[in-house]
């Protein structure tokens, strides 16, 4: 009588279950290998002519870069079209021109930090205009009411971004107004890295992680302070202005850096006149000091 381990066909099952999972621990063990090197290998392309004249035609920002970073930049830029799709929504036909224009503004953000690449990231979703969606929020006592809301920007921790192309161009044209909705929607994609947004990507130590939350805190509690201030002030006095950010990041902590962020890669020199702890860590935590550009 044999006994079910000693049946050649049992055997031949379990070898191939053991063989199956050996190749699949090897994928996972090699994979960080592979993407490294073919992210590299994507960033050694040469950059298209066409992608440089979307550059000068639609993101002035990149102009102001250094040399060494407007590479850097163009590099990120390879990794992130080739691994992103996009989806154009309510008919709208995606080209290269709105891809390079995303891309260009999206990359800004990793020139200093270790990711070379949204690794969450699967697809952005391109309105021709602002998009309406409709969310249920639970009230007092349990009671349920239906919001709709009209957006120019989303961000989900899926690996979603969803974008206005008619926003996405405001945002890029104006290289000093800080606001710019891309890079409002991809700072909150570098906050959801690590789990729902907070208000606190992921950074290097433990003390740059506490010095953020000091100052991160303090700015915000700051930017309710003024609001409140204004509210009660005579219009047309300095009273009466929030200042230089914008009151939506009041709304929360996730809201605040987004909108933090959008300042400092656009009104930087106005950020670290006004608010220099503020640009402290958000220049540590992008490992940028686009004051100096």
């Amino acid at each position: 009588m044999h006994t079910t381990g000693s049946d050649p066909a049992s055997l031949l099952a379990m070898s191939a279950v053991l063989l199956a999972t050996a190749l699949f621990v090897a994928g996972l063990l090699l994979q960080p290998r592979w993407q490294a090197w073919r992210r590299a290998r994507l960033a050694r392309q040469p950059f298209p002519q066409a992608w440089r004249r979307v550059l000068r035609k639609r993101v002035p920002l990149v102009a102001k870069l250094p040399a060494d970073l407007q590479l850097k930049l163009k590099q990120r830029m390879q990794v992130f079209l080739a691994e992103t799709a996009f989806i154009g929504c309510a008919g709208l036909k995606v080209n290269d021109e709105m891809r390079v224009t995303i891309a260009a503004q999206a990359c800004l953000l990793l020139l200093g930090r270790p990711e070379v690449a949204f690794d969450r990231l699967r697809q952005v979703l391109l309105y021709p205009g602002a998009f309406i969606v409709d969310r249920v929020h639970s009230g007092a006592a349990g009671v349920q009411r239906e919001e709709r809301r009209v957006l120019s920007g989303e961000s989900w921790q899926q690996g979603q971004v969803i974008l206005s192309w008619q926003d996405v161009l405001a945002g890029a044209a104006d290289a000093g107004d800080g606001h710019n909705v891309v890079i409002h929607e991809f700072a909150h994609q570098l906050d959801q890295a690590n789990g729902p947004a907070n208000g606190a990507p992921l950074l290097g130590t433990r003390a740059q992680t506490r010095r953020w939350s000091q100052v991160m805190q303090a700015e915000f509690d700051a930017l309710h302070a003024r609001l409140a201030r204004a509210r009660w002030a005579e219009p047309g006095t300095p009273e009466a202005s929030p200042g230089l950010l914008n009151p939506y990041g009041a709304t929360d902590p996730a809201e605040f850096f987004a909108v933090t962020s959008e300042v400092f890669f656009e009104q930087p020199q106005a950020l670290l006149d006004q608010h220099p702890a503020l640009y402290q860590v958000l220049s540590e935590a992008y490992g940028q000091h686009p004051a100096s550009w």
